[in-house]
């Protein structure tokens, strides 16, 4: 089968009939919350202010869904992104071991609302192993005694573990439990039913052109009508060209992400745990993991934004690196072909941590940008801060995903 380039598999395998329409937004009206932006973390944030009470628009410009979030990897990890130690360098311990118990605390309350919705989209329990050779192990093992004199779970793995469990060429390994493995667009499109069920008017086709602001409420002018609201949440991933001020804070990247073919069953035998999802020190970072009919995915290859015309060939070099890559790690792969290859652009913050919150310049709106590339736990924290921002009854833990960090 030929490699399918540019095309996502959660959004190609979705049968045609099992996605919801949503109609356009039309006239004008009020509401105590306008979302924009239809990916998992505006459904998710529509769905907890929806459950809050709360009258709630959500305005997706083109299919919910559809965007960045069926791109993605299918991953909910307890790992925010960049390592513990450099959150310490960055903002000091406190606010580190905030940062790493509200991602794993977010992974678990995700798949909890998933599982309580009833939404079919393959959860899977998953460990993160890290794993490093020779070379890296002394700064991974830094890491892991940071983690444990914090109070933050993590299992050290020797040499003999590590390649028992993974197969890999590793001397080292740090292993965090509490991931998960998903089909993304799934588990977006049952969260958007469970918002609408709650109340949630949920439109797409409807792309915002500006929010008009006073001291009292903020106007949101869509293609089709203006709404009247008190809150606006912006969850579009990175800062889009109506908040040209804070594009500053974000650097444009694109991953990249390859589905292989099945594997016959005297490959598989040679792969390592199907519960656990590889990881490696790379810059940019590997990640690895199994899904859940005999295949493998692997991502990373991320670079800053290709001008449009070159994407078809970068994206064709990326898939044929990342096979590569994987060939060695495991070697017995040898003639296994891609059979999706596709890219996801995210917004890139320079601690590597999302943006939740209110900012200064803009009083009336709330923001959930930055999120990466590879796993969707940001939506499931943001969502949360998000509620409490709504309400006026933030936590002191919000602050350190703030605007003033």
């Amino acid at each position: 089968m030929p490699t399918r380039y540019g095309v996502s598999p959660w959004l190609h395998l979705s049968p045609p009939a099992r996605i919801p329409p949503f109609p356009g937004y039309r006239g004008a009206r009020t509401a105590d919350v306008v979302v924009i932006g239809g990916g998992l973390t505006g459904c998710a944030a529509a769905y907890v202010c929806a459950h809050a009470g709360l009258t709630t628009i959500l305005l997706e410009q083109d299919r919910i869904g559809q965007a960045r979030t069926a791109h993605g990897m299918g991953l909910l990890t307890p790992e925010p992104g960049p390592s513990f130690r450099d959150v310490v360098a960055a903002h000091g311990l406190r606010a580190a071991r905030r940062v790493f118990e509200a991602w794993r605390r977010g992974a678990l309350e995700g798949v909890a609302l998933l599982r309580r919705l009833r939404v079919p989209c393959g959860l899977d329990p998953r460990d993160t192993i890290v794993a490093v050779r020779r070379d890296g192990e002394r700064l991974l093992r830094r890491e892991y005694d940071a983690r444990r004199k914090a109070g933050l779970e993590a299992v050290w793995l020797t040499e003999r573990q590590v390649q028992a469990r993974m197969r890999v060429d590793a001397s080292g390994a740090l292993k965090v439990g509490g991931g998960f493995a998903l089909d993304p667009y799934r588990a977006c499109l049952g969260i958007v039913a469970a918002a609408a069920a709650r109340g949630a008017a949920c439109f797409e086709r409807s792309h915002v052109r500006k929010v008009r602001f006073t001291r009292r409420h903020a106007d949101v002018v869509a293609d089709g009508g203006t709404i009247r609201t008190r809150k606006v949440i912006v969850a579009t991933a990175s800062a889009t060209a109506e908040f040209k001020a804070l594009q500053r804070h974000f650097t444009e990247r694109e991953a990249y992400v390859v589905l292989t073919g099945r594997m016959p069953a005297v490959m598989r035998k040679q792969i390592g745990d199907p519960h656990a999802v590889l990881t490696d020190r790379h810059a940019p970072p590997h990640h690895v993991r199994w899904s859940g009919d005999d295949r493998l995915i692997i991502a990373g290859g991320d670079q800053n934004e290709t001008p449009e015309r070159k994407r078809p060939a970068v994206l064709l070099q990326r898939t044929n690196e990342l096979m590569y890559d994987l060939l060695k790690m495991y070697p017995a792969i040898y003639g296994l072909q891609p059979e999706y290859g596709w890219m996801t652009p995210y917004g890139q913050t320079a601690d590597g941590l999302m943006y939740i919150g209110a900012h200064r310049n803009f009083p009336h709106h709330l923001f959930a940008l930055g999120d990466r590339a590879v796993s969707a736990t940001g939506a499931f924290v943001a969502s949360r801060i998000l509620l409490r921002a709504v309400q006026e009854m933030p936590e002191a833990a919000d602050e350190v995903f703030g605007w003033n960090r």
